[in-house]
């Protein structure tokens, strides 16, 4: 796939190939095999009242702009088939299915020439939670905006295309080199938040205390260097694991939060240098379970970051922790042992049904009954994180968990006596979802065990939480629509000797290297020796953890939407996928599950964005009281 402006740019720059003097220490002596560009968009879609996406908090609400958001996109093209992959990093808190429809669409609208499809474009988030939400098909996604927001959806649309757009007019040869580096034991840049759960793996054989959670983490920055030919630098990427929450939920401005810090740090220092065009991307590891809080803020209560009287706020924090990152990332780029990059370009891209899924038994522990269910979310979810945020009253949650186990015992007995298909329903579910409360199930659109949202026994006064679900359901919940999806997207590129696995979840800490081991083991027959992990991208729906951490049910077991065996489930249609790239390109066959369902304009409408939670939940109240006076009273119309 390669358009006619980059047939040219080939022919043009095949007679400009030179090695000019350097101070660069890692210099290829051939001519360099691809071409590469580079772009940059705004993509900060100012929409005053908006919810931000992350915390799922209904007052953490868009007021104002701290720092600008943008898309950076680099293209790299193999000079010698043809084949291109454009990779776009995006200060958004994750990518959803919508988004890169759009783009896709717009691309080829306005753009054919470029020819991208599903399989060679890769939209990643560096998952800033302080930036606006609004922009996901999937009414889930939107409940604490609320609503989906076109401005918002608009305005990123359009940034990421410009930024494709920029890399595709400035293509160059370039050399592409990788390396890595460790993260001190005493900089303060990641800490483990879930350390009960983390613990269980049997792959971690030291017993960390809470003092030693930084060591808890994988510490290790990967930073792919990309050069022009003469040596200078043109743009570099690169991977770690760190949530990007070092703003708390409190926090009412539009930030990048630590990535986009660090972004702008090396940005600035290389126009400092006179290489105002250079491209800087921290994009994400496996961030699942790796927070940069550390220390108590008295400011926030339950929210924990750089404290001791030199950083006093939390934008000092979040510049605190991106500075780290920057001075790694520089650190690596202009250091030794850069392993140079040269083979084919090549990519991928399957679609998976992850609610219905049985996993090989070599991920699975040997077991042959292992299985994803429908996504369902549990308790442990809405009760949020003591570090990065907290979530529903505890006092909701101990009630709520009285009541999930009464729904569970309930739907157990009437599968007992119900009709064969009801009881292998039921049975599944709570098999696949093992010891999970299950509260959502977004999938079957069921809140506790029911569909009718409106009469839960938690009152809306309750919780706004509560009160939003209930005008969500008076809103779409009779439409035929899952709350969150469950056909998504898994990609491969493969450059030279690298892997970049990209997938639409947030992986803990051991559940990501259980995933880089497999698949490597798996590509290396096609020479592939790094396997990079590229989280939150093309798409979302919740986190993947290991069997072993998802027992213990802390939130990120809790958002494991799709059952305990979720992790085995992604390794097994991971390497399914990698065993058709080992074979030529023209004899594969993706085994593609379904794809995801469109959503009308008029769907989208049903929901759309004009009222906060505080306020869905007065109109509930008043509701309810004029329907005791007797008065006719609908506040949703």
């Amino acid at each position: 796939m390669v358009g006619v402006l980059t047939s040219n740019l080939c022919v043009h720059y095949k007679n400009f190939v030179g090695f000019g003097s350097s101070h660069i220490r890692f210099r290829m002596k051939q001519e360099s095999m691809y071409l590469a560009g580079t772009g940059k968009a705004d993509i900060t879609a100012f929409v005053k009242g908006v919810g931000m996406l992350g915390y799922g908090i209904h007052y953490n609400t868009v007021e104002g702009v701290e720092t600008p958001l943008w898309a950076r996109a680099v293209v790299l093209v193999d000079r010698t088939t043809g084949r291109k992959v454009c990779y776009v990093n995006c200060e958004l808190c994750f990518i959803t299915i919508a988004i890169k429809k759009g783009v896709l669409k717009h691309l080829e609208r306005h753009y054919p020439e470029y020819r991208y499809d599903d399989d060679n474009l890769m939209l990643t988030a560096q998952h800033t939670h302080s930036a606006p939400g609004g922009y996901s098909y999937y009414g889930l996604y939107n409940l604490s905006v609320p609503g989906f927001v076109m401005e918002v959806y608009q305005k990123i649309v359009a940034g990421i295309v410009e930024s494709i757009v920029k890399a595709e007019r400035n293509l160059k040869p370039a050399k592409l080199s990788i390396a890595t580096g460790e993260f001190a034991p005493d900089k303060e840049v990641a800490f483990q938040r879930s350390l009960r759960a983390y613990l269980r793996n049997p792959e971690v054989t030291r017993k960390f205390t809470f003092e030693e959670r930084h060591l808890a983490v994988d510490r290790t920055m990967t930073l792919l260097r990309i050069d022009h030919e003469d040596g200078s630098e043109m743009a570099s990427i690169n991977w770690f694991a760190v949530h990007t929450t070092s703003l708390p939920n409190t926090n009412h401005k539009i930030n990048a939060d630590n990535k986009g810090y660090a972004a702008a740090f090396y940005e600035a220092y290389q126009a400092a240098r006179g290489n105002a065009a250079y491209l800087s991307i921290f994009a994400q590891g496996a961030a699942g379970d790796v927070t940069p809080r550390f220390r108590y803020n008295p400011k926030h209560p339950f929210q924990r970051g750089k404290w001791e009287g030199k950083y006093p706020n939390d934008v000092e924090s979040a510049k605190y922790n991106g500075n780290l990152q920057y001075e790694k990332a520089r650190e690596i780029a202009e250091g030794q042992g850069h392993e140079p990059i040269a083979g084919e370009i090549d990519y991928e891209v399957m679609y998976v049904n992850f609610a219905d899924v049985t996993a090989d038994p070599k991920f699975a522990n040997g077991r042959t009954d292992a299985q994803t269910g429908p996504a369902a979310m549990g308790l442990a979810f809405f009760k949020g994180t003591e570090i990065d945020g907290p979530g529903m009253h505890p006092a909701v949650a101990a009630v709520l968990s009285v009541v999930i186990k009464f729904v569970k015992y309930w739907e157990m007995l009437k599968a007992r006596f119900g009709s064969p298909e009801y009881r292998k329903t039921i049975e599944r579910k709570y098999r696949a979802h093992g010891k999970k409360e299950i509260l959502v199930e977004s999938n079957a659109r069921r809140i506790l065990g029911t569909s009718r949202i409106d009469r839960i026994p938690v009152p809306a006064w309750a919780d706004p939480a509560v009160a939003t679900f209930k005008y969500f359901y008076r809103k779409v919940g009779n439409l035929n629509k899952p709350w969150t999806p469950k056909i998504l997207p898994i990609q491969l590129f493969i450059i030279g000797d690298v892997a970049l696995a990209a997938f639409p979840f947030e992986i803990t800490t051991i559940a990501g290297k259980r995933l880089r081991e497999s698949l490597g083991e798996t590509l290396r027959p096609r020479g592939v020796k790094r396997v990079i992990l590229s989280p939150y991208a093309n798409g979302f729906s919740g986190y993947i953890t290991t069997y072993e951490e998802y027992q213990e049910q802390m939130y990120e077991g809790g958002h494991t939407v799709f059952g305990e065996w979720s992790l085995a489930a992604l390794q097994t249609k991971f390497d399914i996928l990698a065993k058709q790239m080992l074979k030529p390109k023209a004899e594969r066959k993706i085994p593609h599950d379904a794809i995801p369902p469109d959503f009308t304009e008029e769907e989208l409408n049903y929901f759309p964005f004009y009222k906060r939670a505080w306020y869905i939940r007065q109109e509930l109240i008043r509701a309810r009281r004029m329907e005791r006076k007797g008065i006719e009273y609908n506040p949703f119309e």
